[in-house]
């Protein structure tokens, strides 16, 4: 997807902005605000079993230590590829999923082991986007009933009753409010995921996980979608964290970007110095596999890595980085010590024993491991 950019309308049943006058884009002097979300040695493995018994014979390390926080009002971005267990974090963090170790504390409360009952109040303020909007509204229920649920499981009434706050929830994210009868399948995939979108915000949360919320859309509707997300953002004040695949959108709406690789996270960087200076080479790989349409601009890149061999099991992950049989910086150090996510720039955290662009710290082996499998190649 290329970089989003606000239409003059609304193709998708609605109108794409509440304020037609104000550009794209993130505020770059945005202060931060107080730590909302804070996540410390975050693990969830999912156990394999075999033969009639049924018997443990492994597990899935889909998650495996994570560390970060986030700051209410500012918009994290987690990326990484498929398999990377980023979508898993976002289960985790809203309570969808049982973390195997590790924290969440929300507003300096820890919920990592609240129960249904211990939940419930927190469901008001911490909510879900879902991948994919054909398979998270039921198709027995119209719109009314979806996006009014949660003010029933809550038990909260609305002024002037949940009918009509409905209503304005569907002008509010672009759709008109005489679809409130209407069921899931006459709608297409942007309206769909409006109504997602209005389901989540119903209650007023403070969090909003949005797991790939563009990724199932058309292009023509993505843009659409992420600046509305945007503009609800400014509007009301919602913290975001945004799983997504596409380096383009995760650049346009966050502040802050997480890199996954293998269920840890290799580098956290505020997003101007993630995309001017990658410090982690699996990033730079990232990086350099972002497609640039102006060819002018596509002349200044001059180096494409092009990482060999798959991602290696996460039932069994390497020793030391579980990057280092891909990396062609990988040394006798990688392969039996795990590097610790560290600040190494003001800004910018990296788990890496040979980080790019870190010309004040000496390498600390000088051991060639022979695992390198990584060809930088000149475009």
């Amino acid at each position: 997807m290329s970089n989003p950019v606000r239409g003059d309308g609304e193709r998708d049943g609605g109108v794409g902005s509440s304020d037609p006058g104000r550009t794209a884009g993130r505020a770059e002097d945005a202060a931060p605000g107080e730590v909302l979300l804070k996540v410390t040695g975050l693990r969830k493995h999912f156990p394999i079993r075999k033969g009639l018994l049924q018997r443990r014979a492994g597990a899935v390390r889909a998650v495996d230590g994570v560390d970060f926080e986030v700051r209410s009002g500012e918009t994290l971005g987690v990326v990484g590829e498929s398999g990377c267990g980023k979508s898993t974090m976002g289960r985790l963090i809203t309570r969808l999923l049982e973390p195997t170790a590790g924290t969440i504390e929300f507003e300096g409360e820890d919920i990592t082991r609240l129960g249904v009952r211990g939940m419930r109040p927190l469901r008001r303020d911490v909510q879900m986007i879902f991948q994919d909007p054909y398979s998270s509204l039921n198709p027995r229920h119209t719109t009314g009933t979806i996006i009014g649920a949660p003010f029933r499981l809550q038990g909260v009434e609305p002024e002037g009753g949940i009918k009509k706050e409905v209503q304005r929830l569907l002008s509010v994210v672009g759709l008109s409010p005489e679809h409130y009868n209407r069921y899931p399948n006459e709608f297409s995939g942007g309206q769909r995921q409006r109504i997602g979108i209005a389901r989540a915000l119903a209650l007023r949360p403070k969090l909003v996980v949005a797991d790939e919320p563009v990724s199932a859309l058309d292009v023509s509707i993505q843009a659409q979608v992420v600046n509305l997300m945007d503009d609800l953002q400014r509007e009301l004040g919602l913290t975001y964290v945004i799983i997504a695949h596409d380096l383009s959108v995760v650049r346009h709406v966050s502040d802050r970007i997480a890199v996954m690789y293998l269920g840890r996270i290799v580098e956290l960087a505020d997003r101007e110095l993630l995309y001017r200076a990658p410090m982690h080479p699996y990033t730079k790989a990232l990086m350099s596999a972002v497609p640039i349409p102006d060819p002018r601009r596509r002349k200044d890149r001059s180096e494409r890595v092009r990482l060999e061999g798959d991602v290696p099991s996460p039932i069994a992950p390497p020793s030391g980085c579980r990057f280092h049989t891909r990396c062609w910086k990988a040394t006798t150090v990688c392969t039996t010590a795990e590097p610790p996510l560290e600040e190494l720039r003001p800004g910018q955290q990296v788990a890496c024993h040979h980080p790019e662009n870190a010309v004040d710290r000496a390498p600390r082996d000088s051991g060639v491991a022979g695992t390198a499998q990584v060809v930088p190649t000149r475009r």
